[in-house]
């Protein structure tokens, strides 16, 4: 087997935007719905609070050398930077990615996923509210677009596989939809400029049962963890196979069963142990190379209040099971490479982090730590 790769989703909506502030407030970031939340019913921990980085601004270097120094530190390979390229050359909150290039620092790897999806006040309570539409407007920009990239896919940080830049596509299906073309294009763009290629991986949006190779995809980041919890989210219970059986065996003894809650509700609010959905986790193949993806905590109620959903009782022994299962996962079968998806560094109003917490510290870094040590 291959070298792990940890790979950790990077959110850069830390620093003010004049889009932002005209959307949401003068100085709008990240930390504005991390700053403001509340617990929503007893128990609920929040606000959540940053430990040893603090509340910060990614224009300052200094604060992107020690998210690189610390992921470095504990096992992470790289950074998947988020990138906005709404088409007609509009970009949103590439101001970091550009000042990383342009520094040289951190030294650290990078590549990016394409966020190729339609900015809508969906966060905010504001679901039909439209701020920048995702459009694909032909070849000039197509061509603008892979110029844009370029200098990143030739630095020396640019994570490669076998001299094939990495680019991560958050939605395959929208692509592929509304322009089938623009990987092709991509692609042989990149064989111009003295690339043997790309490799192009599907996020884990969607289901691993599409057709990834027939869309042009070399990989595919996997939707366990989502289709493990979807029952659940939607307000039912996810029953597996052995489950059903025993139940049916039950029912022809005539043993009644109690029911049982496994979703809680205070209001609104949708809650579910974490242990549970992570024990339903089952790694697939789909029909390119599959990379499992990891994801660490979540409760998007800074971002979306009572409309929020929350996996409670998380711990870094839930995590740890996760890359345990991840990479057994990864041994099943040769890979390119051997990328494990973390989910994420720092998605602060989803409560999504590994960064250090003030409550956990270091705990969930740890894990990745103690489990490549072995």
């Amino acid at each position: 087997m291959k070298k792990i790769k940890p790979l950790a989703f990077y959110l850069p909506q830390y620093h003010p935007i004049p889009e932002n502030d005209e959307w949401w407030g003068k100085g709008f970031t990240e930390w504005t719905n991390v700053g403001k939340a509340k617990p929503l019913f007893k128990g609920h921990e929040q606000p959540i609070c940053p430990g040893e980085l603090g509340y910060y601004d990614l224009r300052v270097p200094e604060v992107r050398e020690h998210q690189a120094q610390m992921a470095k530190d504990y096992g992470v390979h790289g950074f998947i930077y988020y990138h906005y390229w709404f088409g007609n050359g509009k970009q949103l909150l590439e101001r970091i990615a550009n000042e990383v290039l342009e520094s040289g620092k951190p030294d650290f790897p990078f590549c990016f996923c394409w966020a190729n999806e339609t900015w809508s006040g969906i966060w905010h309570g504001l679901e039909k509210k439209i701020l920048v539409e995702q459009v694909y407007p032909g070849d000039e920009d197509l061509t603008a677009h892979f110029d844009y990239l370029l200098p990143f896919f030739k630095d020396k940080r640019y994570i490669k596989v076998a001299n094939k830049p990495l680019l991560i596509i958050y939605d395959p299906s929208h692509l592929n939809k509304k322009a089938p073309d623009y990987i092709s294009k991509f692609r042989a763009l990149a064989k111009e400029n003295g690339f043997d290629d790309l490799f192009i991986i599907g996020s884990n949006k969607l289901s691993d049962g599409l057709d990834y190779a027939g869309m042009g995809y070399n990989g595919k980041i996997s939707n366990a963890f989502q289709k493990a919890w979807v029952p659940y989210m939607e307000g039912k219970e996810f029953i597996s196979g052995k489950e059903y059986y025993k139940r049916r065996i039950k029912t022809l003894l005539g043993i009644k069963e109690k029911k049982k809650q496994k979703i809680k509700a205070e209001k609104s609010v949708r809650t579910q142990d974490a242990g549970i959905v992570v024990n339903e986790v089952k790694f697939i193949h789909a029909n390119v190379e599959t990379y499992p993806m990891v994801l660490s905590t979540w409760d998007n109620t800074p971002r979306s209040g009572y409309n929020g959903v929350i996996l409670v009782n998380n711990s870094p022994e839930i995590f740890r099971k996760q890359l345990e299962k991840a990479i057994t996962f990864l041994n099943e079968k040769e890979h390119t490479e051997s990328f494990i998806i973390l989910k994420s560094w720092n998605e602060w109003a989803e409560g999504n982090i590994l960064e250090p917490d003030l409550k956990n510290g270091f705990a969930y870094l740890a894990e990745v730590k103690k489990i490549l040590s072995k």
